[in-house]
Parts: C-alpha cells; sequence; structure tokens
C-alpha cells in the first residue's frame, strides 16, 4: 500500500505513519518542516495555509492508494487538498470528531446522530465543531461518499500527545503526595490509544471502508479509578489517590476536562458526549483496544524519555489543576 499522509509527525499523524512504515508501507509525509518525520518515510514541505503551499505536492508524480487527513482548522485546507489529490489517490481519510454531532448528542449516540448546522467546505476557520464537520464535508465533495472515511475519533491518549491530558496526570503522580481524584472511581471512561487509532484507519483503508466511525474504546473498556491508578503505579507509586465526590470539585469551580484532564462528572451532558458514544459500527471492522495500563505504561516511558515535559499544541488551551487550588480543596473535604 501506498500511503501520503498530511502532517504526520505529531501525536495522531505520527502513529498513522509509524504504524504504516511497520506494515511495510510506502509512506510519503507531506508537512511544514518544524519536526522530523519518521524515518523511513518520504518527505514533502508544504505549508497548507499560504498561498502556493501545496506546490510540492502538486508538483510531485506520486500516486497513492490512501491519504489520511488529520487537519482541525479552516476546512478549506481540506478542500484544496481534496481536490488537488482527488485523481491521485484512491480513498481518503478524514480524523475527524465526535464533536461534529449537534450539542449535546444523547447517551449511545450512533453515527447517525444529528450533526452541527453551518459548516462549510470552502471556509476560513471559525469553531472546532464546524471546522471538523467542514473538513468531512470537503472530504466528501472531492472524493464521493465511496472514497472517502471519516473516522469521529473521541478521547485520544497515549504517546507522543501534544494535548496535555495524559501527560499532565502523569506528571502530577510522579509529584507524589496526596492528589486530588475525581469520583466515582467507577466511572466509565471512553478514549482510543492513538496507536490503536492508527491501526484501525490502516486496517479499514486497506478493506475500502467508506463513511463514518465513531472511533474509540467501547463503554466499560476502563474507568476513572483504573486509568488514575495506571498512572499512579507506574510513575512509582508515591502518590496517595484522595478520591472526591464530584458535587465537591464542582464547588470548588473546577472545570471538568481542562483543569481535570479527561474527567466530566457522571450524568451530565458531557460525560453522555463524551464518554458514552455507541462504537459498534467501528468494533465490528475491526477495532481493538489495548489495556489502559499499557496505553499509560508506554506514555510514561516516551514522556521519560523526552525529559518530562510534552509538547504542547499551541492551538489547544492548556490543561492541570493549580497545585494551591488542590491542596484548598484536599484541606476541606475528606475521601469519599
Amino acid at each position: 500500500m501506498r500511503l501520503l499522509m498530511l502532517g504526520g509527525t505529531e501525536f495522531a499523524g505520527r502513529a498513522v505513519v509509524e504504524a504504516a512504515l511497520g506494515r511495510g508501507w510506502e509512506v510519503t509525509v507531506f508537512h511544514r518542516g518544524r519536526h522530523e518525520a519518521p524515518k523511513g518515510a518520504r518527505t514533502l514541505l508544504g505549508d497548507r495555509t499560504a498561498p502556493g503551499g501545496q506546490a510540492a505536492l502538486a508538483e510531485d508524480p506520486g500516486e497513492w492508494d490512501v491519504v489520511v487527513d488529520t487537519w482541525s482548522a479552516a476546512p478549506r485546507a481540506v478542500r484544496d487538498a481534496a481536490r488537488l489529490l482527488r485523481g491521485r489517490a484512491g480513498r481518503y481519510v478524514y480524523v475527524s470528531s465526535c464533536s461534529v454531532y449537534d450539542w449535546a448528542p444523547p447517551a449511545g449516540y450512533t453515527e447517525q446522530a444529528p450533526v452541527v448546522e453551518g459548516a462549510r467546505a470552502d471556509a476560513d476557520r471559525t469553531d472546532y465543531a464546524r471546522d471538523k464537520r467542514g473538513g468531512e464535508l470537503a472530504a466528501v465533495d472531492a472524493f464521493g461518499a465511496d472514497r472517502s472515511l471519516l473516522v469521529r475519533a473521541g478521547l485520544i491518549l497515549g504517546p507522543y500527545e501534544n494535548v496535555g491530558r495524559l501527560p499532565w496526570w502523569l506528571n502530577r503522580m510522579a509529584r507524589g503526595g496526596p492528589v486530588l481524584a475525581p469520583g466515582p472511581r467507577d466511572l466509565p471512561l471512553q478514549y482510543v490509544d492513538v496507536r490503536d487509532l492508527a491501526e484501525w484507519i490502516l486496517g479499514a483503508a486497506q478493506r475500502e471502508l467508506s463513511g463514518p466511525y465513531n472511533l474509540m474504546s467501547p463503554q466499560g473498556h476502563t474507568t476513572t479509578g483504573e486509568l488514575l491508578e495506571a498512572c499512579a503505579g507506574v510513575t512509582g507509586g508515591t502518590a496517595e489517590l484522595r478520591w472526591t465526590a464530584p458535587e465537591v470539585i464542582l464547588e470548588a469551580g473546577i472545570e471538568p476536562w481542562t483543569q481535570l484532564p479527561v474527567w466530566v462528572p457522571p450524568g451530565s451532558d458531557l460525560h453522555d458526549a463524551l464518554h458514552s458514544a455507541d462504537v459498534s459500527r467501528a468494533v465490528a471492522a475491526g477495532l481493538r483496544c489495548r489495556p489502559v495500563a499499557e496505553t499509560v505504561a508506554d506514555t510514561w516511558a516516551w514522556l521519560r524519555d523526552i525529559g518530562g515535559t510534552a509538547p504542547q499544541r499551541p492551538d489547544r488551551t492548556g490543561k492541570g489543576l493549580d497545585p494551591k487550588v488542590e491542596a484548598k480543596v484536599l484541606g476541606t473535604t475528606g475521601e469519599v
């Protein structure tokens, strides 16, 4: 197989490239040159946001079985790339997001749930949900419904993370001491290891799948307790998890998802949208999810290899809880 990866030097794109190289595929990476592409991939340099920025791609004589695109800004960049490549590639895989669903999708929502309105394939940057939906429309417009695959990913974790969620928890556990652990301990979580995402994408491309797929672990794959206990264990075991009731956390003004990454309170629209999707279609199409302990251990090993500080995307908000706020909450409430 011949893969063209648009991006491919960070997080999800890099995982796709490494997985393809591991399968013996021929891989071309089109990127801006800010980071090195994985060894073994052929590089084309260009900036999709600049006038003439796709010149290297336009002038290259290559043809590909599949294009994978993770773009999450102005949809017109997806439109331009897809139009350029529709006669030179067999299939276009656009890594979208479950954020494209009209907020807030109910627990158990499938790929048939209503999507956000107002998105356009030719739009400039607006907001994340409409940008991702616009990217979907651009891919389908250029390649048709039968040659486009829309991967509606949920929470993505694993090595190379540049969003700040799992790295924050790992570094917090490594500091040790009492840790504000958001309850309930058995709260179900949905996520996908970036490497499982990558393998599913490549397998789906080989089988010429098309259409939208919710892509994250099945409900019940792990819990908040299993995730945080794995983080505490792999970083040395000096962290003391203090399980705290959701209402106490919310009353303290702590923001779910951002100040306490991954966690959202049970029974909320946010939890239903982020941790309660129906992923049976993806599972039937081959999705396999590794244990949470493996994701945590491999991310910690990567984080230590790079000195403990994870890269951070400039277009994503910072994550994590101020130690003073954590200490204040822990000092005024007991465990649950």
